[in-house]
């Protein structure tokens, strides 16, 4: 049995280095990225036993993400490799002010594009304490919705992040989708622009929160709010994190995943509410303090964050 499985897909990413810009570049920082492989190598680093489904062309690209993964912790047994395929792309362009951070996808007939619901084992979903699900995965298309709906169906406990992505598909979309998934989420996450976009939610957090819980009556609740920090919305009760973690941030990408990740943790170790939110906070200003998409902490890293950190470990 796993604590965690993900199911979604990885991408190579490929950043220009700041303050260069795509039609400049000479040169690009290979990294891999993916929510739901973020989330699992986060939590696997922190100590877990964590699994992730998917698939990866069978070439260097796709060994070479599978060796990556499995050297965080991950299980990637579930993981199939599918000869002819290809590893989708997505090219990051980090702007200094007043320039923003710009993402350019290229991902059309991934190898994950064509994972049909017959070629998962879905045992290790079935016998998860908690399964981790996002909202990239059915915007994808017709092979990434009957995944999502299949895991729903088998997994016991589900967590999910929104993640809405405006170039795969229409607020209008997602909300007809997620209007499947909500009644059966353990744990959302959503951010601000999220629940605005998608949901047509603006205000304070607590309202947005108490009108997701209608839509949404079991899950424990997360409003992400970027600089603000979160609102976690758990049994009628309101909370945030206790404290703010001090960052320098060097790459901010990933830092959702990295909240999650930090929550599940806790969670799954048996801590209260309050104590995941502030793991969860310290997780992510751990990664902002990383380059690239995923945390690379262990949980010595989380207690120095949330303690306010050594100047030097010895």
């Amino acid at each position: 049995m796993h604590d965690l499985v993900t199911l979604g897909e990885v991408l190579l990413r490929l950043a220009i280095p700041s303050p260069g810009r795509i039609e400049t570049a000479r040169q690009l920082d290979v990294q891999i990225g993916g929510a739901e492989a973020n989330v699992a190598a986060a939590v696997a680093r922190l100590g877990l036993r964590v699994a992730w489904i998917s698939a990866l062309p069978d070439s260097a690209w796709g060994q070479r993400v599978r060796r990556e993964l499995a050297g965080h912790g991950v299980d990637c047994a579930g993981v199939r490799m599918m000869p002819g395929a290809r590893m989708g792309l997505y090219f990051l362009e980090y702007g200094t002010p007043p320039r923003p951070i710009r993402v350019l996808y290229d991902r059309r007939d991934s190898a994950f594009a064509r994972l049909a619901p017959v070629d998962v084992d879905w045992e290790p979903v079935r016998r998860a304490k908690v399964v981790h699900l996002g909202g990239i995965t059915p915007a994808l298309g017709d092979n990434g919705r009957a995944l999502t709906r299949r895991a729903l169906e088998e997994a016991a406990t589900v967590s999910f992040d929104v993640n809405y992505r405006a170039t795969l598909w229409s607020p209008v979309e997602a909300r007809a989708f997620l209007d499947e998934v909500l009644p059966r989420a353990r744990y959302l996450f959503v951010g601000q622009d999220e629940a605005r976009t998608v949901f047509g939610l603006e205000g304070p957090a607590e309202r947005t929160l108490e009108t997701l819980a209608r839509v949404a009556p079991k899950a424990t609740i997360t409003l992400l709010q970027g600089e603000e920090g979160s609102t976690v919305l758990d049994g009628g009760a309101l909370l945030r994190p206790r404290r703010r973690c001090a960052v320098q941030v060097v790459d901010p990408i990933g830092a959702g995943d990295a909240y999650v990740g930090g929550f599940l943790w806790a969670t799954l170790g048996g801590r209260p509410v309050q104590d995941a939110i502030d793991a969860a906070a310290a997780v992510a200003a751990l990664k902002c303090s990383i380059w690239g998409d995923i945390a690379l902490g262990d949980p010595r890293d989380v207690e120095e964050a949330l303690a306010g950190g050594p100047n030097v470990r010895r």
